[in-house]
Parts: C-alpha cells; sequence; structure tokens
C-alpha cells in the first residue's frame, strides 16, 4: 500500500475521500446492524446523510478522469442528493419501505458502484491499494 498519490491529491479529492470512507463504514452498520428507529440508528443516520451530502458537493470538483471535465460518475451527484432527500423524507414520514429503498440504494448507487469504479487503472485508489 503506498499512501503518497493520497497526501499529494487535490483538495476536493481530500474531501471526498474523508467523507465517503466514514459514510461507508457507517452506512454498512446502518444497513447490517443496527436497531432500525433507535437513537443511534437516528443519529448515525443525520451523519451519514452530512457525509453523502458533502461527499457529493465535493465530487463536483473531483475531475481528474477527464482533464478537468465532467465524467459520467458526475451524473451520480443528482442522484445521492435525490437518495438523500429522499431517504430522509421517507423516514420523517415513518414510511420505511420507501426509507429502506432510498437508502439502499444510496449506499449501493453512490458508494458500492461508485466505489468499485475507484479501484480501475490509473485511479487513485488502484495506484494507493495496488500500486
Amino acid at each position: 500500500m503506498n499512501v503518497a498519490p493520497v497526501l499529494s491529491a487535490a483538495p476536493a479529492v481530500l474531501l471526498h475521500l474523508v467523507t465517503v470512507l466514514p459514510a461507508a463504514g457507517i452506512g454498512a452498520w446502518l444497513i447490517l446492524a443496527s436497531r432500525k428507529g433507535a437513537l443511534w440508528h437516528r443519529r448515525l443516520g443525520y451523519l451519514f446523510l452530512a457525509l453523502m451530502i458533502v461527499s457529493a458537493i465535493s465530487a463536483v470538483f473531483v475531475r481528474e478522469i477527464n482533464h478537468g471535465g465532467f465524467s459520467w460518475i458526475h451524473l451520480l451527484i443528482p442522484v445521492t442528493l435525490l437518495g438523500v432527500g429522499g431517504g430522509l423524507i421517507a423516514a420523517r414520514r415513518h414510511d420505511v419501505r420507501r426509507h429502506k429503498a432510498a437508502m439502499l440504494g444510496l449506499y449501493l448507487g453512490a458508494l458500492v458502484i461508485a466505489g468499485a469504479f475507484t479501484l480501475a487503472p490509473g485511479r487513485l485508489l488502484h495506484r494507493v491499494l495496488f500500486g
């Protein structure tokens, strides 16, 4: 593992990274292990959503893939923000089915699928993990 690429990354990339990593762990715990509706589920849920909002906004400024331009992965920014909003509204309305669907979609789309693309050759995490 070589952390040098992270240390020399642009501020937007660093902000994106430091919000995505805890969001991935918190989100996994919320989905798999937390007692739904409990105080800690709600508190960590708000933290998860805040991290996802900052992550999505910071992603606007991460443009290394297309030499300063947007790429198709930037389409996940509005999808992420809509997922955050939809999940929050559903939770406040006590619509458990919609909340669960929104949060699973947000986690799988914005963290798992998008995260898998960060391992592509030439990307930052690929360089960190595989040299």
